[in-house]
């Protein structure tokens, strides 16, 4: 038996799961067929776990339960890594990981038996066409019957006996053996036949979109290559530590993160960043675990274990996606919890109301009542739409673009305001000294002394291109430094050998009433004194990243309308850039607290049914990424707290990314909303015609199983996204 098919099944499973006392959360992934648990301090896991498995049991009788768990002693002989690569797995987490077998998946053995039912019930049409004796007739009917249908009935059966009876199964058995019992026979098995060829198709349809979304996400490489005393040993990526060399040969997936000592190569690095071209590394770079080695054997030192490795980073967060639902999906839960009781009792109205008080046969009332049990199953929905969501996240990775969860990808089609942090995320972030301009009577070297020594203790990116411009110049000794002050939007304060050294913005210098010129330009400028005197001023400039105003460009034909910048840097440097790249509006001079007032003033502003998404890549812009309605962080360059506080990750610093981001994310949401009214609108038209004797078992099979099978289709078309 295979993975579970019954998308029906899997909400119930996880609705009950998730109700137990002794569980604090339980995701049901339906595309990976696996139940995640998390069972709350105080109680046994194995006692959790033979709770857990009566009740899969009881809902859906015959799956094959593995529970993986490295704390689960049970499951000694289980893999702990297999399980545990995933950042749900941790010290006081007890989750396990259930991977059922579900009877409802078809192989070729069930396609045979299929075709035998199919025989028989052509052999048994043709011969009553021509006459043949009766017996016969209902003898090949009636084997055609129990052999297409015996896994229903059993699974009817035992639904029965563990009081779920509102099943497909059930309802199917039940409504076929209505029809026979008002001697519809042909229908009653031509029904059961084609719910199993449905079925079939179903089940293939489902497993094809798991492998390709397996596909997209096979980016976990199975060995690593460690060096050892001059020798190359297989081994598991989750063994290897810190500081391990490791061998990447041709062909072959970068297993952990590191830095290249040896050789340099072309690596295809589209499973990470979804870019198509080949790229170059080289010895002393950082490479990124996932991509391909594509032209030479390169020798890596690793930098990071296999569960901080990038694949690993990128495999949880697609994992975890599953449990943060959109509010499409929540609504097709609830809508799946009342649809079936809603029907059943509808069918019973229809088959006892009107011959009791329309005085009509009952035979004839009964009938359209069964066809009613045929279409009660919203297996098309609750298929569809957890598989349309689960291809677009599979296909945004694909495309280098990590979205955390279904809510995320449902936020992203309604973004139609842009806001983002200009250093780092508009600009390259690389800042450079690009001219001098000294104080009166001031020597270069004094005025770069004391800047170095100022900046010397200076994390900021501005701080290090000035150290950097000195080092080589003058020296200095950081020992003799006595005090150092960083004053929030003006710059450093810093007392060296008894002298008081200033280095910031106009407003530094204004406010500690030096007497200075102040430089009217684009650039970034750092004015340096000494004790009230004015040495000069270093201009810095940052470089706008290429193709900034194509992208721009791009976010407006996909149908965002407003693009803000927010900048800690002086309006003339705003406005220089925003003309340049052809930005709607910008806000300079601002501290990390005043863009989180800007993000909620937007926000507020905003459209009622809209989105406002904020990109950023620096630790500064974590508050503001977690405020916004989409919150966007740059994963090539971002610190680790924007890219923890963000809904979506860009695996390349590039801003670009917003547009397939926006696309795949409506191209998601307007399959889901074609599967909504192809499902629902086909299912009701069918209750409706067969109410008023237009519609026969032949139409509500097809809105049953063949609507579904139509639904998942269409929501395999979001992986063909380019």
């Amino acid at each position: 038996m295979g993975g579970l098919n019954c998308a029906n099944c899997a909400s119930k499973i996880e609705d009950k799961v998730s109700k137990m006392n002794e569980i604090e959360e339980a995701h049901l992934n339906f595309i990976k067929s696996t139940l995640n648990i998390k069972v709350k301090e105080g109680y046994k896991e194995e006692n959790v776990v033979s709770k857990v498995t009566k009740i899969v049991d009881k809902i859906e009788p015959g799956l094959d339960i593995v529970v993986k768990d490295e704390n689960y002693s049970d499951n000694k002989d289980m893999d702990p890594n297999k399980y545990c690569s995933s950042s749900s797995c941790s010290a006081g987490d007890h989750d396990h990981n259930d991977s059922d077998g579900h009877n409802h998946e078809h192989g070729d053995s069930d396609l045979k038996i299929l075709l035998i039912a199919i025989s028989l019930y052509a052999v048994g049409l043709i011969s009553n066409y021509f006459g043949a004796p009766k017996a016969i007739y209902l003898l090949l009917l009636g084997s055609a019957y129990i052999i297409s249908g015996f896994d229903v009935i059993k699974s009817a059966v035992k639904n029965l006996i563990n009081r779920n009876p509102l099943d497909e199964n059930f309802l199917m058995t039940i409504a076929t053996v209505g029809a026979i019992a008002i001697g519809q026979y042909p229908e009653a098995v031509g029904v059961m036949l084609f719910y199993g060829i449905g079925e079939y198709l179903e089940s293939r349809a489902v497993n094809k979109s798991r492998k390709n979304i397996e596909e997209l996400m096979n980016i976990k490489p199975d060995v690593a290559n460690l060096i050892v005393d001059g020798e190359v040993k297989e081994v598991a990526p989750e063994n290897i530590k810190i500081g391990d060399h490791i061998m990447i040969k041709v062909g072959e997936k970068v297993p952990l993160d590191g830095i290249i000592i040896k050789g340099e190569s072309r690596f295809d690095t589209s499973a990470i960043t979804g870019e198509s071209v080949l790229k170059s590394i080289s010895q002393g770079e950082e490479i990124s675990s996932g991509v391909i080695n594509k032209n030479a054997v390169v020798e890596v030192e690793v930098t990071k274990t296999f569960k901080d490795s990038t694949v690993s980073k990128i495999l949880d967060m697609v994992e975890n996606a599953t449990s943060k639902k959109s509010e499409t999906e929540n609504f097709i839960t609830v809508f799946a919890r009342y649809y079936t009781p809603v029907v059943v009792a509808l069918a019973i109205a229809v088959a006892i109301l009107p011959p009791i008080f329309m005085q009509e046969p009952f035979s004839k009332w009964l009938y359209r009542g069964l066809v009613f049990l045929v279409v009660s199953c919203p297996c098309a929905l609750v298929i569809s739409i957890p598989l349309s969501y689960f291809s677009g996240i599979g296909v945004s990775s694909k495309n280098g673009i990590l979205v955390k969860g279904s809510n995320y990808l449902e936020a992203l089609k309604k973004v139609d305001t842009v806001v983002m942090d200009k250093t780092g995320t508009i600009t390259k972030g690389v800042f450079d000294v690009t001219n001098i301009v000294l104080g009166k009577g001031i020597e270069e070297k004094d005025l770069l002394k004391y800047a170095n020594i100022a900046e010397s203790r200076s994390s900021h990116p501005i701080a290090n291109s000035i150290s950097n411009y000195c080092k080589d110049k003058v020296s200095m000794d950081s020992s003799k430094i006595d005090s150092y002050e960083e004053i929030a939007s003006h710059g450093i304060k810093v007392g060296y050998e008894g002298k008081e050294i200033l280095a910031g913005n106009a407003r530094l210098m204004t406010a500690n009433n030096i007497d200075f010129q102040e430089i009217q330009n684009s650039t970034t400028k750092v004015y340096i004194a000494v004790d009230k005197i004015f040495y000069g001023c270093i201009e810095i400039s940052d470089q706008i990243k290429d193709g900034m105003r194509a992208t721009i460009q791009q976010m407006k034909s996909v149908g965002i309308n407003k693009i803000v910048m927010l900048t800690g840097d002086s309006d003339n440097v705003a406005r220089e850039v925003s003309d340049e790249i052809g930005i709607d509006s910008y806000y300079a001079e601002l501290l990390p607290n005043d863009k989180v007032d800007l993000i909620e003033n937007i926000i507020s502003e905003k459209k009622p049914d809209s989105k406002v998404a904020f990109i950023g890549d620096g630790i500064n812009d974590a508050p503001v990424i977690a405020r916004a309605d989409v919150g966007i962080s740059m994963g090539g360059v971002g610190s680790d707290a924007a890219i923890e506080a963000s809904d979506v990750v860009f695996m390349t610093d590039e801003v670009s990314k917003i547009v397939p981001a926006v696309s795949i994310a409506r191209l998601t949401g307007k399959i889901v909303w074609q599967n909504i009214i192809i499902a629902i609108g086909i299912k009701v038209l069918v209750l409706i015609l067969s109410t008023v004797g237009l519609a026969n078992m032949w139409a509500a099979i097809f809105a049953d199983v063949g609507v579904t099978l139509i639904a998942v289709l269409n929501s395999l078309r979001v992986l063909r996204y380019k």
